[in-house]
């Protein structure tokens, strides 16, 4: 009798135990979000200061294409001026790549496909949330010509603002480039030669995104190494000490086969995320250059063409958004610990996310501005 009874004690426990794993698979929800009425446009960028968010918008049918609003902690919105040159068409026509806002002053990097070869031209605007945004029109061979390459981010640190991009490598392929302004308005490329953003045979640089963290530009992507035999790409972080001054190079821990950093987030340190092959991946870089490769993160396919929003420092967490067939998914935790959820309204291709002092969740996902409160 007391063996039966310990057997049904076991099989009793064996039960609860596989009821209780099924109840924690069960998939998380986040399902309280709001859509933010921004029509007709469509949302493209979002860049945070302080309880000021900067939301800019791409409006198909106007005349001026390129447009900015201001979202304070109420939600009221304030339009921005934008204001194109008459001698540049393709200002017209531009779609935000990247907006840089320091509470005084914004810098805002444009594009617009065109030519004979529908290259991207690319257009500059400096100004005030009050003054508006007005384009400084450029000479061609600022941002184009036979050696041309991309452009990304603009960022504007206590030293002085900053372009972000490629261009036709010193020795080979491309170099990481960095456009500093004059005071007539017009950038200016910086010599790379003989510093961590120049390609060399063995070793070709390719950032991809630009940030900044006190003084220093923070640009994260990848590198190649090539040998004999040898393609090995791994994550990388290219840091300057003062604006465009003592860059050094970084390879990221853990890069796996393949890995690439695609997007990051400086406040005391850094947060960048990317992928390890082809599985996200999130990496912490302190202030001192040591990095580590966050470990525990959930299995989420990320690729080469997919767009990873910024990671979000929530206090001693981190918060991902990312998107997996359409389907939008909210990480959030720390070295080790994570959860997944899944966001019930938003869909599509996710391209920008923040988080207001006031816990308010912005998130551009498809063509619409969806906001929640994290708890």
């Amino acid at each position: 009798m007391r063996r039966l009874a310990a057997v049904a004690v076991l099989v009793l426990a064996t039960l609860t135990a596989c009821s209780d794993h099924k109840a924690d698979d069960k998939p998380q929800t986040l399902d309280n979000w709001t859509k933010v009425d921004v029509s007709p446009a469509e949302p493209v960028t979002l860049t945070a200061h302080d309880k000021q968010l900067l939301v800019g918008l791409r409006h198909r049918g106007a005349k001026v294409v390129p447009e900015l609003q201001l979202l304070d902690s109420t939600g009221k919105r304030t339009p921005i001026t934008v204001k194109p040159n008459p001698a540049s068409p393709y200002a017209f026509e531009a779609i935000w790549y990247s907006i840089a806002y320091d509470g005084k002053q914004l810098l805002a990097l444009g594009g617009a496909s065109g030519g004979a070869h529908s290259n991207t031209r690319w257009t500059v605007w400096t100004g005030t949330p009050q003054t508006g945004l007005v384009e400084k029109p450029q000479n061609f061979f600022t941002f184009g010509g036979q050696d041309a390459g991309d452009l990304y981010s603009a960022v504007i640190t206590p030293s002085g603002c900053a372009l972000l991009g490629s261009w036709g490598g010193v020795q080979t392929g491309n170099d990481a480039m960095v456009w500093l302004p004059q005071s007539d308005g017009k950038w200016v490329r910086q010599d790379p030669t003989k510093t961590a953003l120049q390609s060399t045979p063995s070793l070709l640089v390719g950032p991809g995104f630009g940030t900044t963290l006190g003084e220093s530009i923070v640009l994260v992507g990848s590198q190649v190494r090539l040998a004999p035999g040898t393609v090995a790409q791994e994550a990388a972080v290219w840091r300057s000490t003062k604006l465009n001054q003592g860059w050094t190079r970084i390879v990221l821990p853990d890069p796996g086969g393949r890995s690439q950093a695609k997007t990051a987030t400086c406040a005391k340190d850094c947060v960048i995320s990317g992928y390890v092959d082809g599985q996200l991946a999130i990496w912490q870089l302190d202030a001192s250059g040591t990095a580590k490769r966050l470990q525990g993160v959930p299995s989420i396919p990320v690729g080469d063409k997919d767009k990873l929003p910024p990671p979000i420092v929530d206090g001693d967490k981190v918060v991902q958004v990312v998107a997996q067939d359409n389907k939008v998914k909210v990480l959030t935790g720390r070295d080790g610990q994570w959860t997944v959820q899944d966001a019930i309204g938003p869909e599509g291709k996710v391209t920008d996310a923040v988080l207001m002092p006031d816990r308010k969740l912005y998130l551009i996902a498809g063509t619409s501005l969806w906001q929640t409160t994290l708890s």
